[in-house]
């Protein structure tokens, strides 16, 4: 399967949403004197009236948009060739020398903003979540915490060199993880079997490797939040996320109701499954295949067709998103082959100063880069339909509901998989994506759970940490697979998880939009053109809303109390024609 990466020169031709005002055409944005000089500028100019202190707002998002872009440009870049000791040499400058310089900097940034706010009040409608931000980050910017967060990414790059270093020999080739997936999709259970300890074998080579990393990057986060006044990692992340809508509790009661509702869900679907394939029990090599014993879901041969197969998609739930997704693949802003020295997982990026999306992902031809393809496609439409606001912080929205543009495409684009199959087929991976739906509401639960304690307790051994993982693997697995003799891979489950190891905390949005993005595919079988106009509308907001607003502008709530999650697995239960 080739895949065509963008180069570099690609990158260069992609012009910038509109011209710059302050920031030179030609500046060297990866050279730390030139970025310096910039900031320095805006931080000594003189400032005169309302209009004045709004242009110095926007040449400030400005100057960040640039810069963000070219960070975005050089880790895109790794990320696509881990191998590639030039690029990493690139990303390795722009953590250990770009960023440490700015972050003093756009402290003092700050700090003068709240200074000409006494002088010059601004509309409290339009600025409010942005002052907001300001006056939290002020608050936890410790000159001392720069060259830990500089040493935390650092250790996140080694994270992605380790995984993306991960082949085996199997089946006369040597293969990448995520080439190797598709063996779970095979008839052979022996095959499967065989895949999956090969996998988990070439995985436990390096997992003391990834142990030592994370007890590194554990001692740094709790030395940052100490050093920023906090207790423990845990409440210095829920502010530092800007997490002021909801609290650790409100996490725990998701926990909570998750495991009262939708673990037993779970649990009827894997009986369902062992039933239908006639087993005495359920392995972990067994979960993707076809329970009926049909040959694999076979969407695409070539990226080419994935391309265009999501693009007819994406134009049938809404026009104007085939036509984005059309040029995005025009302007080689799409990565998504699989292939040696390539970073794991997928990802969509904002090229911030372009105000254009790239996606990145491994694709090898199952079901599941279908939905990856689609659930990228969301976050993409996301930063284009809020690319007109002037301010870079307004053209991110709380993760809370970036995570619902992205799944609710998921479960409006599955409507029209017959763009990849057959009747017959369409229907096998919509029932396969609600059961992954139900699957995916207490694996975020064990996640974050996880993370809590964790972060909660960090003097823990690495034994407890182990101990402790298996403790909440089985609250939440709910019944599924049967790990008997697998005790040391289970124990370890979590290194595949990078949220644990490079954003910390970022994972609980999954779950929480996971159920708005059910409440606009509920919404949308009842009206489809409301449906997609609320969604649109919640898009175009941004980051400009408190996230409780953004979700009432796209039609859902932002709750996941029993009465919001009951009736959602009751809808889901009949989508999979599972009774009570």
């Amino acid at each position: 399967m080739t895949s065509s990466a963008p180069t570099s020169l690609e990158f260069d031709r992609i012009q910038p949403y509109q011209d710059r005002r302050f920031v030179p055409e030609d500046a060297d944005l990866l050279d730390v004197v030139t970025v310096k000089g910039l900031y320095r500028q805006l931080i000594d100019r003189p400032v005169s009236g309302t209009p004045g202190f709004e242009q110095w707002i926007q040449d400030r998002s400005e100057l960040e948009a640039a810069l963000d872009q070219a960070g975005s440009i050089v880790y895109i870049r790794m990320t696509c060739q881990t191998d590639d000791q030039q690029r990493a040499e690139a990303y390795t400058h722009f953590i250990e020398t770009i960023s440490p310089a700015v972050q003093p900097l756009d402290d003092r940034l700050n700090n003068r903003f709240l200074e000409l706010l006494d002088s010059y009040p601004l509309d409290e409608e339009r600025y409010s979540v942005y002052i907001r931000d300001v006056r939290t980050q002020i608050e936890l910017f410790k000159p001392e915490n720069v060259e830990l967060q500089k040493q935390v990414s650092l250790l996140s790059q080694e994270y992605q060199r380790i995984c993306g270093a991960m082949t085996v020999e199997f089946d006369g080739r040597e293969q990448t993880l995520p080439q190797m997936s598709k063996y779970q999709l095979e008839l052979d259970r022996d095959l499967r079997e065989r895949a999956w300890r090969a996998v988990s074998e070439r995985r436990a080579q390096d997992s003391d490797a990834l142990e030592d990393l994370f007890d590194k990057m554990l001692a740094i986060r709790h030395q940052i939040a100490r050093n920023a006044g906090f207790p423990n990692f845990m409440e210095y992340k829920f502010k530092s996320l800007h997490r002021f809508d909801y609290t650790p509790d409100d996490c725990k009661q998701y926990h909570a109701t998750v495991e009262k509702l939708v673990v037993p869900l779970w649990r009827q679907i894997s009986e369902r499954r062992r039933e239908t394939m006639q087993l005495e029990r359920l392995r972990p090599w067994d979960g993707a295949v076809d329970p009926q014993g049909r040959p694999p879901l076979k969407p695409f041969s070539e990226v080419a067709d994935l391309i265009s197969g999501c693009e007819r998609v994406f134009a049938r739930v809404d026009p104007e998103f085939g036509e984005q997704f059309a040029a995005m693949s025009r302007d080689g802003l799409l990565d998504l082959a699989s292939r040696k020295g390539k970073a794991p997982g997928g990802y969509q990026s904002s090229l911030d100063e372009a105000r254009r999306p790239f996606v990145f992902m491994n694709a090898v031809g199952v079901n599941g880069d279908v939905f990856t393809l689609l659930h990228e496609g969301g976050h993409s439409f996301h930063t284009l339909a809020c690319r007109h606001d002037p301010l870079i912080d307004y053209r991110h929205g709380p993760m809370e509901f970036n995570e619902v543009a992205s799944m609710a495409m998921e479960l409006m684009g599955a409507e029209h998989l017959d763009e990849f199959y057959s009747p017959e087929d369409k229907e096998r991976a919509r029932t396969s994506h609600f059961e992954d739906v139900v699957y995916i509401l207490p694996w975020v639960a064990l996640i974050d759970a996880f993370q809590h304690w964790i972060y909660e307790n960090p003097g823990h051994s690495r034994a407890e940490r182990r101990s402790k993982w298996v403790e909440l693997f089985r609250r939440f697995n709910g019944g599924g697979a049967d790990w008997s003799g697998l005790e040391a891979v289970e124990a370890v489950l979590w290194h595949r998880q990078l949220h644990i190891f490079e954003v910390p905390f970022y994972y609980i949005e999954y779950g929480i939009a996971q159920l708005g993005a059910l409440q606009v595919w509920r919404n949308a079988r009842q009206d489809g053109p409301r449906a997609v106009q609320a969604y649109k509308d919640g898009l175009a907001a941004g980051g400009a809303l408190p996230v409780t607003d953004i979700y009432s502008r796209a039609g859902i709530k932002f709750c996941f109390t029993e009465d919001i999650i009951a009736p959602l697995m009751d809808a889901v239960r009949e989508e999979l024609n599972l009774g009570k």
